[in-house]
């Protein structure tokens, strides 16, 4: 089959990033003819991969994506019908891979009251109700039952077109006991000493994944456990903000910021427990990541794969709504108990589910099933 992928931007380290390429090399195994239209690719292109940039340009977000979006849809109309998978909200798709949460939601509970009457909240729902509106067409693969109880409740009229997915876990992220080795070498590496408390933190976009949260929880810890902490945080993002709000909370000398990495295994093996206190999070790979490896964890009720931590017993979760307080007691409360509690035990064997990492083959088989079920229009 000939197919379009659309997304906004590809680097490798994202999430969102990581599943749309392991669905692709998934599609073109399977022999499928394949264009991505992108604003931006970093990173290797795999092989028979036609990446397209589409070259637009813009002061302003709003006005970047809809000139993506008009680009777009002009260059397809030259083409023979084809079936379009876009990972970002937009018009002109067939079938939508939920990466990003419910905006109606996001934009009610987390925002003010004049929000909804700014330009950007416009152009994010118009795009939102193109995908998810009543009469609307378009197939979508949700991460979480999260994601599905959000869009039912703004969108009712979608619940039929929503198809939830596996996981999808890189196998090659699958032990069977946490790797000692690999973990004190890591540790020597960095100088955390035996005695020391690594705290660990992974994930792009460090406002949405609530680093402030954990730099808050971390300087409210006793003085004489915070004092044998050291906090991680891998990810790409401007690191600036953080810095200084590490700075102003006396704790500037325990943090240490890593750009994004390829070498994440070592870091859940080395560290003591995942913190990952999200604002709001479709899924959340790392809280997997971090389960399979055998590491605890520490995250909110917000993230849509929150509800594996609690399956496999493999940490805490704070309620909704957050509470940093709540937070608070939770990471002393763990701190703790991590030479005694069960958690990486039960991480590890949650890790033996073979549908953790099925993502790819079940969501190409779903896009075929869609696909060839009726001409795109």
């Amino acid at each position: 089959m000939k197919m379009s992928f659309l997304i906004y931007s590809y680097f490798p380290y994202g999430g969102q990033q990581r599943d749309f390429l392991r669905i692709v090399e998934e599609c073109l195994s399977r022999g499928h003819d394949i264009d991505v239209y992108t604003l931006a690719w970093q990173g290797e292109v795999p092989a028979k991969l036609n990446v397209i940039i589409v070259p637009v340009k813009a002061h302003r977000r709003i006005k970047l994506y809809q000139r993506f979006t008009e680009w777009v849809e002009k260059a397809l109309s030259r083409q023979l019908p084809q079936k379009v998978i876009g990972f970002n909200k937009m018009p002109l798709l067939d079938i939508y891979f939920a990466a990003d949460p419910c905006f109606a939601e996001k934009a009610e509970t987390q925002r003010a009251a004049y929000y909804k009457y700014t330009p950007r909240y416009r152009h994010f729902k118009h795009y939102e109700e193109a995908v998810f509106d009543g009469n609307g067409k378009t197939e979508v693969l949700i991460l979480s039952p999260q994601q599905r109880k959000a869009f039912s409740k703004y969108y009712p009229k979608c619940s039929s077109r929503l198809h939830e997915v596996p996981p999808g876990i890189s196998p090659d992220r699958r032990v069977t006991d946490r790797d000692e080795v690999m973990g004190r070498d890591f540790r020597a590496e960095f100088k955390i000493d035996d005695e020391q408390i690594l705290l660990l933190q992974i994930g792009s976009g460090f406002r949405v994944k609530g680093v402030d949260r954990s730099l808050r929880a971390i300087a409210a810890l006793p003085d004489e456990m915070r004092n044998r902490c050291h906090f991680m945080l891998v990810g790409q993002d401007k690191p600036g903000r953080f810095s200084k709000m590490a700075r102003q909370l006396g704790i500037d000398d325990r943090f240490s910021i890593f750009q994004g990495r390829d070498d994440i295994p070592r870091f859940l093996a080395g560290a003591d427990l995942l913190l990952h206190p999200a604002y709001v999070e479709s899924a959340g790979y790392v809280l997997l990541e971090a389960t399979i490896a055998g590491l605890p964890v520490l995250t909110t009720a917000s993230c849509g794969y929150s509800f594996h931590i609690e399956a496999a017993g493999s940490g805490e979760v704070c309620s909704e709504p957050f509470d940093q307080l709540e937070l608070n007691r939770r990471l002393i409360t763990m701190i703790e108990r991590l030479d005694t509690a069960s958690w990486s035990a039960s991480g590890l064997e949650y890790g033996k589910k073979d549908e953790l990492y099925s993502l790819p083959k079940v969501a190409a088989d779903m896009i075929e099933q869609f696909a060839s079920k009726t001409d795109r229009g």
